[in-house]
C-alpha cells in the first residue's frame, strides 16, 4: 500500500523462493548458464532489476528448472537486485524497489565508480551484459494496464519486437535523463551495432496476468533470437500468436515539480486524448496538457511519487516504419 494515496493492488502472486539459485557455476551469486551447441546468440534474461517486480524472476526460475537448453549459443539467467528483493514484504510491497538506488539508472559511464549495493551489483554482472548478443529485461508496473515493449530508438530493436507477435504495445523512447537503463548500456545503444535489448513492462506487478505475458514473451525472444523452435517451448508458456499494434513513439515526459501533483481522472495508460491543449493532470498550481491532437498516455502514475519522477510520458502513433 502506498502511505501517500492510501491505495494498493491485491499481491495474487506470491514472492518466489530463489535461494536454490544462489550458488552458481558462474561463480557470481544467482547468474546461471544455460548451454548449447558453441555457435550461437548469447542471450541474457534479466529478472528483478527492480526488488519488488517479481512477475518474470518466477518465469525465469520455471525456465531454470524446467532443464531446457538452448539449440545453439547461451542462455544466461540473471536475477539481479536480489538483496532488494530479499526485503519484500506484502504488506507494504512498495518498500522494496531498490536498496540505495534505482538500479535500472546505474549503466552509464559512472556504473565504475560509487558504492551503493546497485552498483556494486552491477558491476558483478557487467561481464556477462558485455557478451551479450541479446538481452531481455523483465519488469513489471506499478498500476494495472496492457503490456509494453520498451524498444529505445533504433530500428532493428522495433523491429525485433514487432516480430514477436505479442499483442504487447511497442515503445519507442530515448530513455531517462537521470541515469541509463540496462537496456541501454553500451554497445545496445550503438546505431552501427547489432545486438539487441528490449524491455518488457508485464502488467501490474502482482497480478497473475503478468506471469503469464513474461513467459510468453520469454519464450517468444528466445524463439526470435535463434535459442529456441517453437516445438522447444513447455506446453502452456506460449499464448496465441497475435498482430501487434503499430508502435507508440514517446516525445515528452512529464516530471514533477511538486508533491501536489495528480491526475485529472484514473488513467491507466494507452488512453488517446484528441485534442492538443486538454488538461491530464495538476502540478504545482499548474495545468499539465497534452502537447499534440491523438496524444497517447504512456505508464501513467503517481504510485512512486516525488519531485523529479517521471509521472507519465506523451507519444504519437507510428504508423510508419523508421529508418
Amino acid at each position: 500500500m502506498s502511505a501517500r494515496d492510501g491505495f494498493s493492488h491485491p499481491v495474487e502472486l506470491p514472492a518466489p523462493d530463489l535461494s536454490r539459485w544462489a550458488d552458481s557455476p558462474t561463480g557470481v551469486p544467482y547468474v546461471h548458464e544455460r548451454v548449447g551447441s558453441p555457435d550461437g546468440p548469447q542471450v541474457l534474461i534479466a529478472a528483478l532489476v527492480h526488488g519488488n517486480e517479481y512477475s518474470g524472476a518466477i518465469a525465469l526460475d520455471a525456465f531454470l528448472t524446467s532443464g531446457l537448453l538452448p539449440r545453439a549459443g547461451r542462455i544466461t539467467a540473471v536475477f539481479c537486485n536480489v538483496a532488494a528483493f530479499g526485503r519484500f514484504d506484502a504488506r507494504k510491497p512498495d518498500a522494496s524497489r531498490f536498496i540505495d538506488e534505482d538500479f535500472n539508472r546505474v549503466w552509464g559511464d559512472s556504473l565504475h565508480s560509487g558504492t551503493s549495493a546497485e552498483r556494486v551489483r552491477a558491476r558483478q554482472i557487467l561481464p556477462f551484459v558485455q557478451r551479450a548478443t541479446h538481452v531481455l529485461d523483465l519488469h513489471s508496473m506499478h498500476e494495472p494496464a496492457p503490456p509494453l515493449l520498451v524498444t529505445g530508438l533504433l530500428p532493428r530493436n522495433i523491429a525485433f519486437a514487432q516480430t514477436l507477435q505479442l499483442p504487447a504495445q511497442v515503445i519507442i523512447d530515448s530513455g531517462h535523463d537521470d541515469g541509463v537503463r540496462l537496456r541501454d548500456h553500451g554497445p545496445f545503444a550503438d546505431p552501427a551495432g547489432q545486438r539487441i535489448a528490449l524491455l518488457l513492462e508485464a502488467g501490474q506487478h502482482w497480478q497473475a496476468s503478468s506471469l503469464q505475458v513474461a513467459r510468453n514473451t520469454l519464450m517468444r525472444f528466445l524463439m526470435a533470437a535463434g535459442s529456441l523452435t517453437r516445438n522447444d517451448v513447455p506446453a502452456g508458456w506460449l499464448q496465441p500468436d497475435a498482430l501487434p499494434p503499430p508502435p507508440v513513439h514517446v516525445t515528452h515526459r512529464v516530471v514533477a515539480q511538486a508533491m501536489d501533483f495528480a491526475f485529472t481522472q484514473a488513467f491507466t495508460g494507452g488512453e488517446v486524448i484528441a485534442h492538443a491543449g486538454t488538461v491530464i493532470a495538476h502540478d504545482a498550481g499548474q495545468p499539465v496538457l497534452t502537447p499534440y491532437d491523438d496524444c497517447v498516455l504512456v505508464m501513467p502514475s503517481v504510485r512512486q511519487l516525488r519531485v523529479g519522477v517521471t509521472t507519465v510520458r506523451f507519444g504519437r502513433v507510428v504508423h510508419a516504419t523508421l529508418e
